[in-house]
């Protein structure tokens, strides 16, 4: 009997379109890394004549020895600025926002809100229906949690409206824990 040879893959020899694809692929990766060497070499260059430059002008990459002592405290207030500017930054916003959006409005009508996060004050302008409407927001506001000291600055019943509504500012402290430096 004779031996069954099965070859449901018949190996396929590669032709001369993929003999020259992979030639050209191989110039294209060497020319790539040439290139690459090239362009190495060059900023090497360029980097050493940078230095010699800079050594023939006297610059050097430590400043703050250079600095005379006018410079260095404007440079130290500057960076005090700084400091003061990221901590308004870092003050939480969003639990402001949060606490008046959920606190109950339905006789206030709030027109402006003033942050000074620099003294950690929050100026509120806003309008009440009646007088007991704007104590109870009042009383809301000291209750938050995030605002305290909450204070009437000035208020005007605006008698000239029918309904008689107020019009009146608060500042409150706006408390934040861990936000300061």
């Amino acid at each position: 009997m004779r031996q069954i040879d099965l070859d449901f893959q018949p190996r396929r020899q590669g032709g001369p379109l993929a003999w020259g694809l992979l030639a050209g692929a191989l110039l294209l990766g060497a020319a790539v890394l040439g290139t690459h060497h090239w362009i190495e070499k060059q900023t090497a260059e360029r980097l050493a004549q940078l230095q010699q430059a800079q050594g023939q002008l006297g610059v050097s990459d430590t400043r703050q020895s250079s600095l005379s002592p006018a410079e260095q405290r404007e440079q130290q207030v500057n960076l005090a600025e700084m400091r003061r500017i990221s901590a308004q930054l870092r003050r939480p916003w969003e639990r402001l926002f949060n606490t008046l959006e959920t606190l109950p409005r339905k006789d206030i009508a709030l027109l402006s809100l003033t942050p000074d996060a620099r003294k950690g004050q929050l100026r509120v302008t806003a309008e009440a229906r009646n007088l007991e409407s704007m104590l109870a927001f009042h009383r809301a506001l000291e209750e938050s949690g995030v605002l305290v000291d909450v204070s009437l600055q000035n208020h005007e019943v605006m008698a000239k409206v029918p309904e008689r509504p107020v019009l009146f500012n608060l500042l409150a402290t706006w408390e934040v824990g861990d936000a300061n430096p």
